[in-house]
């Protein structure tokens, strides 16, 4: 059976460096009490009516294109992953198609946040075993920084973002020795609230009490953005920091186990892990976990912070780009977040 290898693979983050001091004039934080939770220094914001998650998504597109040798008329299916598009419909996947100048190909959007890019990367690893595509284009993409609370009341979930965009092409190889050896998707929607936006939604405050809308004044519709809402400036994304690290925790460590035990390899095996940047005590739990050296796992939370869907292609081309990633590596992709869904995908580089 062909295997999907990774024919190219880009980045871009904005140019508008963001500081821990930066963000000690708008809330109530410091450098310390941020680093020390997070293990952020710094991350990328947007470059306000210029980049979108979709220009973002396309500029990394086009490197990973580049060094793909491919062109955009060779591109047979987009699949773009994001928790913040553009448009809350239609996707961002067209908008990237038409940015391209691509074909009419297929554009599928897939709403995964922080697991978005190992889900991505499972839906295409099925799609080019059973050759129906030849060269899918993958994005992860982000444009936190939009809409975010950047008050001393929303500074848990502020302080963690940033914004940025990854890409991959993905190619069929017949060499048994190179590409995607087994991906692994879970979720568990129990406590879906522990991390999430639920606001503006459709839910109508039936699945929520802490999100329950006032009656509307009116006989039809009001409810997807009310007043009242906007009263309580409820718009923000909501976190809960503990449930949210004790899930990680334990189903990081779990999943990337589950990919090694499936191809029959253990943790000493392991070139390269690039875990999703959610929080750095969790990357370096999950090291000591698996007994990792730090030569084995490569973060960049410090400088970019948590871009969600496009953190781990981000992480991985900045690995490749810095000569830590070489043909032939045994490479370990992880990813855990709000659903909750998590996922790995064990590759041979």
């Amino acid at each position: 059976m062909m295997r999907t290898k990774i024919a190219g693979i880009g980045m871009y983050v904005p140019e508008n460096v963001v500081t821990n001091d930066d963000l000690t004039k708008v809330m109530d934080t410091s450098d310390a009490w941020i680093q020390e939770r997070t293990g952020i220094r710094e991350r990328r914001f947007a470059t306000r009516f210029e980049d979108t998650t979709a220009t973002m998504g396309a500029e990394a597109a086009r490197r990973a294109m580049e060094r793909a040798g491919v062109t955009a008329a060779d591109i047979d299916f987009i699949i773009f992953a994001t928790l913040s598009p553009d448009y809350y419909f239609p996707g961002c996947g067209v908008l990237v198609q038409r940015q391209l100048g691509m074909g009419e190909i297929g554009a599928l959007d897939i709403r995964n946040q922080c697991s978005g890019f190992i889900y991505g990367l499972s839906i295409a690893d099925q799609f080019i075993k059973t050759g129906m595509y030849k060269n899918i284009l993958l994005i992860g993409s982000e444009t936190h920084s939009y809409a975010l609370d950047f008050s001393t009341r929303g500074r848990n979930v502020s302080v963690i973002f940033g914004d940025g965009a990854g890409a991959v092409v993905l190619q069929p190889t017949d060499n048994p020795n190179q590409g995607i050896l087994s991906t692994h998707l879970h979720s568990d929607g129990n406590d879906a609230e522990s991390l999430s936006m639920p606001n503006p939604g459709f839910h109508g405050g039936k699945l929520w009490d802490k999100v329950k809308p006032a009656q509307p004044d009116q006989p039809y519709g009001g409810m997807f953005i009310t007043q009242d809402l906007l009263d309580k400036d409820d718009l923000y994304p909501y976190m809960d920091g503990p449930a949210v690290f004790k899930k990680a925790v334990v189903k990081f460590p779990e999943v990337i186990r589950e990919a090694l035990t499936k191809n029959q390899l253990t943790a000493k095996d392991i070139s390269l892990l690039i875990p999703h940047q959610a929080n750095l005590r969790i990357a370096q739990f999950v090291q000591q976990e698996l007994g990792l050296s730090a030569e084995q796992v490569h973060n960049n939370i410090q400088r970019y912070g948590n871009t969600t869907a496009a953190s781990v292609p981000i992480a991985l081309c900045e690995a490749w780009e810095l000569g830590k990633v070489k043909e032939g590596d045994l490479v370990c992709l992880a990813a855990f977040g709000s659903g909750f869904t998590w996922g790995s995908a064990l590759l041979r580089w």
